[in-house]
């Protein structure tokens, strides 16, 4: 059998997970033949290594110790401590060396612990020093090097540096930025091989930078021209010099992803292109319509200024350059002209992708995920969007394909955040189904990096004031949109009326809300034989309440809700400002769960008279949070009331949601009214939020 050249970048080898993801890859591989690994720096480790040339080594001991990190998590036992001592020795060899030789220890490092890691599972593995191997500039004599070193060698897995070489005098240097995926290619063909793979972080080459363009598409066949003039104009899933060695020795570059081995890739090789046009690409205001043979560029040329002229874009200049046409734009529509053109050439009908990454996998996550999927072709028909889940997460792990997924199978650990701003294309919708009290300070920086934000996480916005004001004006000096309906009422629309009120300067007088669907339910059910204290009981054990049922009778989902529909009515609400009267005396609260409970059902006679006294006048006892103009500003508190036959809380069951707006354009009450909880209707008011 013969050789298979497989090539990982720094993001495929940047933590002990990915790393296990390369071993597993490689190890499916061996069944195929002998294996040639090529990698590159652990991501970020490059950077650090130019600085430390620069003069500035302060991030050595960080980049240290992310490799060490690495070893703790593959090695156990004697295998870690001879791991940790290599990688020690390694970085003080670097520390006495050359400066412009530190540069080159990012490649040692990574490949001599992937080599170890596939030794102790068992494999036949030869570390090749590409220094002495790979000359620069010389490829007769790299070719004679590599073959003769390794040809007849008798491991099954030989594991080789990338990015790093010798010149002909034998001084340590490197390949330039890129140069890993070249050093495959020159391992490929001097081996003869029968595959060559380069495995990054993308599904394939794809029409158009997906972060640029969010309906571009992987291209599954590519000549070797046409991958060749994607690279060298712009399309960095490739290092432009890695084609000719492979092209020379006619064997096929496949471009893989990582994250997804079994997904959509790129195979290169002589076939003829199946298209006239093969993808767009864009660096500083030039834009490059990579084409083919077969491409009509006359007619092509026409049609670049048809559709720049369409969009309201006057060209630079419109040229044919041997097989692409390339186009020169101001730096101010680049992007916009990207993507008119993409649209022109690659896209068969006018629909608008819109990639969603969603945090948050449970209830409402799942049924956002199953509603997007159930509903793609009725949604795309009607509002001309098509939605693709392209990266979904929950508290231990992500998975991100700009491909598409439906689940967490193959997801990683590592900040999902981070990830989605360094994968998603810009104009991504970021969806927060979590319930987390922290997540909230990333949405600036996702604002940032271009995403929309839409949310059900309450908490995120039941923060001081100026946190909240701070969120909003990072969404519109970025353009992005931040919508959050679901966080009170579910699907009812609460906030959309308030802020329009607002919008139109409005003033609200009074609101009124019952918008704990936890108390509401208890209080509706209370009356009719169980105690009140099983009634909480049976409400904690159905996981309405919060995992503290407390949380719930002191009030406090309640005052979440106030403070977000009292600022989406323009009143700066802070949560010191709101007047809670809890529904258990403060004694309740100081005391384990059991005592709480016991201390709940002593208390039966008080919510037994109190329901009394409410049936006696006519009334219901239910919670309300409440907003109300005064001469001397707004008063704000959430108590039980008694509310009347005609007051339309009166009526409300179960879990169902109300709120009465009474303001200057509308004295007499709005009254919005129905279910308040409910994964699907959480999820179908996210969905509106995302289309809107």
């Amino acid at each position: 059998m013969g050789f298979r050249v497989l090539k990982f970048g720094g993001s495929s080898v940047a933590d002990a997970t990915a790393m296990s993801r390369v071993l597993d890859i490689v190890a499916g591989e061996t069944a195929k033949g002998r294996v040639v690994v090529v990698s590159s720096a652990i991501s970020g480790c490059t950077d650090g290594l130019l600085a430390c040339t620069a003069g500035d080594a302060s991030g050595l001991p960080a980049l240290k110790e992310r490799h060490l990190a690495i070893v703790r998590r593959l090695f156990t036992g004697a295998e870690r401590a001879d791991a940790t001592a290599e990688v020690t020795a390694l970085f003080d060899e670097m520390a006495a060396a050359p400066a412009d030789e530190k540069v080159t220890f990012g490649e040692l490092l990574s490949t001599r612990i992937l080599a170890r890691k596939l030794a102790c599972d068992g494999f036949a593995v030869h570390w090749a020093d590409s220094r002495k191997l790979i000359v620069r500039d010389d490829l007769p004599e790299t070719y004679r090097r590599i073959a003769s070193a390794l040809a007849d060698t008798d491991a099954g897995v030989i594991v080789a540096p990338g990015f790093i070489c010798g010149d002909s005098t034998g001084k340590v240097c490197t390949l330039g930025r890129g140069g890993s995926d070249y050093s495959a290619a020159l391992y490929a063909a001097a081996l003869g091989a029968e595959s060559l793979q380069i495995w990054t972080d993308v599904p394939g080459i794809m029409t158009a930078n997906p972060r640029q363009v969010p309906s571009a598409r992987t291209v599954p066949e590519m000549s070797y021209r046409a991958a060749l003039d994607m690279a060298e104009h712009g399309a960095k899933v490739l290092y432009a010099p890695t084609v000719a060695p492979a092209m020379e020795a006619g064997i096929d570059i496949e471009i893989r992803n990582t994250f997804a081995p079994s997904g959509r890739y790129t195979r290169i090789s002589s076939t003829p292109d199946a298209s006239p046009w093969v993808g767009v690409t864009s660096v500083s205001g030039r834009i490059c319509l990579v084409g083919t043979p077969e491409g009509d560029f006359s007619l092509a040329e026409k049609e670049v200024r048809e559709t720049l002229r369409t969009a309201g874009i006057a060209p630079l200049e419109v040229r044919t350059e041997g097989s692409v046409l390339l186009v020169g734009v101001r730096g101010a529509v680049e992007l916009p002209a990207l993507q008119a053109l993409h649209r022109a050439f690659f896209e068969t009908r006018p629909v608008r992708e819109v990639n969603l990454f969603i945090a948050g996998f449970g209830a409402v996550g799942k049924a956002l995920v199953d509603m997007v999927e159930r509903t793609g072709a009725t949604v795309t028909e009607r509002t001309g969007k098509a939605l693709r889940v392209a990266g979904i997460a929950d508290s231990r792990r992500h998975r991100i394909d700009l491909g598409g997924v439906s689940a967490l199978e193959g997801g990683v650990a590592g900040d999902f955040v981070d990830a989605v701003i360094d994968l998603a294309p810009k104009g991504s919708v970021f969806v927060d189904c979590t319930d987390s009290e922290t997540l909230y300070r990333r949405y600036p920086d996702l604002f940032r990096a271009g995403l929309n934000i839409v949310s059900s996480n309450r908490r995120s916005f039941a923060v001081p004031y100026v946190e909240y004001a701070a969120m909003h004006a990072a969404a519109r000096e970025n353009g992005c949109f931040f919508r959050y309906e679901t966080t009170v009422g579910a699907a009812l629309p609460m906030l959309e009326s308030l802020a329009i009120g607002a919008n139109s300067s409005d003033e609200v007088e009074r609101i009124e809300a019952v918008v704990s669907c936890t108390l509401n339910q208890i209080l509706s059910a209370y009356g009719q034989g169980p105690t009140f204290a099983s009634l909480v009981r049976a409400a904690q054990e159905a996981g309405l309440t919060e995992p503290d049922p407390r949380l719930d009778l002191g009030g406090r989902d309640a005052l979440r809700k106030l403070l977000i529909l009292a600022r989406e009515a323009g009143v700066q609400l802070e949560e010191g400002d709101v007047d809670i009267r809890p529904m258990i005396p403060a004694s309740l609260f100081g005391v384990s769960l059991e005592d709480f409970y016991r201390g709940l059902e002593e208390m039966e006679p008080v919510f037994a008279e109190a329901h009394r006294q409410a049936l006696r006048a006519g009334c219901r006892r239910r919670f309300v949070a409440f907003l109300e103009k005064k001469a001397d500003g707004y008063r704000a508190g959430i108590r039980v009331q008694q509310v009347p036959e005609d007051h339309p809380a009166y009526h409300l069951k179960g879990t169902e949601n109300a709120i009465l707006i009474r303001s200057a354009f509308h004295p007499t009450p709005i009254v919005i009214q129905g279910p308040g909880e409910g994964a699907r209707q959480a999820a179908a008011s996210l969905l509106n939020d995302i289309l809107r």
